[in-house]
């Protein structure tokens, strides 16, 4: 039999010091001195196994378990397997529980034990309680746990469910600690952060903001790097799965987009290519049958960043076309009010599922043809501007309806086919229940998807009616932020959908950066991000607070990002365990962030939201995000600002591609800042004519730069 001697007073005594800790002020500092203390503490605990079992092998089973990578620990038991003082039963047991490591640590589906943990919360490893090995078995349980929790909205979004997951997982945890003290992997899923192996200093005289956001840079592409060198399969892949690996772009934002690496952008290739060569893709669009949030994803994730870094590849083109042609002549049709529609919430490349219950459109529906739309912003295509504002008068009309309690001016989550009715088949307008897991539909949903395609039609016809429901909907937000309820409003009520309005802050913003009208400032002076705080005169003490958290954030716990993660759609998910009524449901970790690299993409490129829908990145640097700082401060129509800070020695040869300057001809300067103008290092005259106009420098090592585009 095992035990550890004393585990429970040790485990009192570090919630003791933690919960000081708190109460004293000393958040940032916690995770260390509670490690030195609790190390202390715990240093004389030990696996008290049976009598027959040697020393040596016990002092194995101590490293192999305080070992921090999976590999030590598989060598250290595959020595111990052939060790002299292993008895026969100790080596059949190390033939279970070997294989089951090595599956763990060398297995291309990384999610491989989803089911049995959903159907047992537990994982068996069929290593018997009484033998020394068992002790081991509580890291991988525990993180099995945990990631199923942090994977599924089933768990993660029923607090019932997400407490029976973390509570156990974080028993598993606590036992492992005790019985393997010098563990620093277990230790980080209790809150204890793990510190950084790569220092990124500033230099002499750098702005804040300049070496906060270079950091964040520098460690979110070195959590890309690994990706890429450690997890992508020959295929292409990286081990979620094509349906999650597909999403992984998104975080990759700042460092795909913002910049040009070349490794980067050759693995987004390779991975778009090989997803939509796949059998279930070869049409264009997926030939499996799910609802619109799942069949969506793996043209749009593959498509999307493609038609961002390699926008002049006709293969792309054609087939972000293809999702048009199909939305066009299979999956929409005229309503019995005469608007354009989906027909379905399920659909393929070949067929739509008629059931009633499922035949709704829905404002996730815009997924279907994310990257359409982005060529759409870029060309004007009269074709597609007369599909595109055809199927959002649709929901102009739905949005203005009160219908079945919908308040009017609330942009509905869903309307029913044929007859175009506000919401779908359940009771309620706001649950059309449409989808065995309800909660993907369930109001407001993907609202902002729906926002920014209305706002993206107003942007290219010029037609007021589009921004209707957006209007609308932001001066409820607004009376509410101006006189919040005293109660919790009843679902459904003007109130509670004002509540969940947040949502629109990214479009209103980028409806201000797009026309300069101020009309929504005041509602956007209470939401208004770091980043768009600069942009509307705010300063920079938000934004460099902000810079700041974020690179501490991506400082600590690199393990957490990379190698532990399970699900590939949740690479920077870990931090959400030490919120509120999660891993300590009683005393969050204040201390460990998530990252925010919306922030690093818009300081980077002047969007003030995200790049999936309308994205107004004014610029893409041509140089990888190494090295360097980049602060957009104006962009527009008419003219480009930035701050720039090569953090290297030598000069820096780059180019700059800029998007959203319109037609004529216009002046650069590219300077050194400074008191009384600064140093001109280039100027010249370009000609706009299309949308990629490319500027060519060279940036001074050490000194920060100015660059300003603008009108002749």
């Amino acid at each position: 039999m095992w035990d550890v001697r004393g585990g429970g007073l040790v485990e009192e005594r570090i919630v003791t010091l933690r919960q000081a800790g708190l109460r004293s002020g000393l958040g940032p500092f916690l995770p260390a001195w509670v490690s030195m203390l609790s190390l202390a503490l715990l240093a004389s605990v030990s696996v008290r196994v049976s009598a027959d079992v040697p020393e040596a092998v016990r002092e194995v089973i101590q490293q192999a378990g305080n070992a921090d990578e999976d590999e030590v620990r598989l060598k250290l038991l595959g020595e111990l397997r052939v060790h002299p003082g292993v008895s026969e039963s100790l080596k059949a047991e190390l033939d279970k529980l070997i294989p089951e490591l090595h599956r763990y640590v060398h297995t291309k589906d990384l999610c491989y034990f989803g089911r049995q943990v959903q159907q047992k919360k537990d994982y068996d490893f069929k290593i018997p309680e009484d033998s020394p090995l068992y002790p081991l078995t509580f890291l991988y349980r525990a993180r099995m746990l945990t990631w199923e929790t942090l994977e599924s909205g089933g768990i993660i979004n029923q607090r019932d469910q997400r407490r029976a997951y973390l509570d156990k997982a974080r028993g598993f945890f606590q036992e492992y600690v005790k019985a393997f003290p010098k563990n620093r992997i277990a230790r980080m899923y209790l809150g204890e952060a793990i510190p950084p192996e790569k220092e990124y200093t500033g230099l002499p005289g750098a702005p804040e903001w300049a070496v906060y956001q270079r950091e964040g840079l520098e460690r979110l592409t070195d959590v890309i790097e690994w990706w890429i060198d450690h997890r992508q399969q020959p295929d292409g892949q990286y081990g979620g799965g094509w349906g999650d690996d597909c999403e992984m772009w998104r975080l990759w934002v700042p460092s795909l987009i913002g910049f040009d690496s070349p490794k980067i952008c050759k693995a987004q290739a390779r991975f778009s290519e090989a997803l939509m060569n796949q059998p279930h893709m070869k049409l264009g669009y997926t030939t499996h049958m799910s609802d619109v949030e799942h069949t969506a994803e793996d043209s749009a994730d593959a498509l999307t960043p493609m038609m961002h870094i390699d926008p002049d590849n006709e293969e792309w083109k054609k087939r972000a076309l293809r999702l048009a042609e199909l939305m066009e002549t299979l999956w929409t049709g005229r309503n019995e009010r005469g608007f354009t529609q989906f027909k379905s919430t399920y659909f393929t490349a070949t067929r739509v599922d008629e059931n009633p219950r499922r035949a709704c459109d829905t404002v996730y529906h815009p997924r279907t043809v994310q990257p359409t739309l982005l060529y759409w912003q870029r060309t004007r295509d009269a074709r597609l501007t007369g599909l595109f504002s055809d199927w959002m008068k649709t929901w102009v009309d739905a949005a203005a309806r009160s219908e079945r309690g919908k308040p009017a001016g609330i942009i509905p989550s869903a309307i029913h086919w044929p007859d175009g009715g506000i919401g779908g088949l359940g009771k309620d307008w706001w649950d059309p229940r449409n989808h065995g897991e309800y909660t993907l539909y369930l109001w407001p949903s993907s609202m902002s998807g729906m926002v920014h395609t209305l706002l993206l039609t107003y942007h290219v016809t010029g037609e007021e009616r589009y921004l209707a429901p957006i209007r609308s909907m932001a001066a409820i937000r607004l009376r509410y932020l101006q006189a919040p309820p005293k109660k919790d409003p009843a679902a459904g009520t003007e109130m509670w959908c004002a509540a969940r309005l947040g949502l629109l802050t990214s479009a209103l913003a980028k409806y201000r950066l797009l026309t300069g009208d101020q009309s929504f400032d005041e509602l956007l002076t209470k939401e208004r991000s770091p980043y768009l705080s600069l942009r509307m005169g705010g300063g920079r003490k938000k934004l460099v607070k902000a810079l700041r958290e974020n690179a501490e954030a991506l400082r600590v716990n690199f393990p957490a990002y990379t190698s532990e993660v399970r699900w590939t759609d949740r690479v920077l998910r870990f931090p959400v365990l030490f919120n509120g009524d999660y891993m300590y449901p009683d005393q969050p970790v204040t201390s460990i962030r998530t990252p925010k690299t919306s922030l690093l993409y818009s300081t980077a490129t002047g969007d003030p939201g995200d790049a999936g829908y309308l994205p107004l990145n004014a610029v893409r640097w041509l140089t990888p995000p190494r090295e360097i700082a980049a602060l957009v401060t104006e962009s527009g129509t008419d003219r480009f600002g930035a701050e720039l800070l090569h953090f290297g020695g030598a000069p820096r040869a780059m180019s700059a591609e800029l998007y959203l300057l319109g037609k004529g001809g216009y002046r650069y300067e590219l300077k050194i800042k400074g008191a009384g103008g600064g140093s001109v290092l280039k100027r010249g005259t370009i000609a706009v004519s299309g949308p990629r106009t490319r500027i060519s420098f060279e940036l001074p090592g050490g000194r920060l730069c100015e660059l300003w585009v603008v009108r002749e």
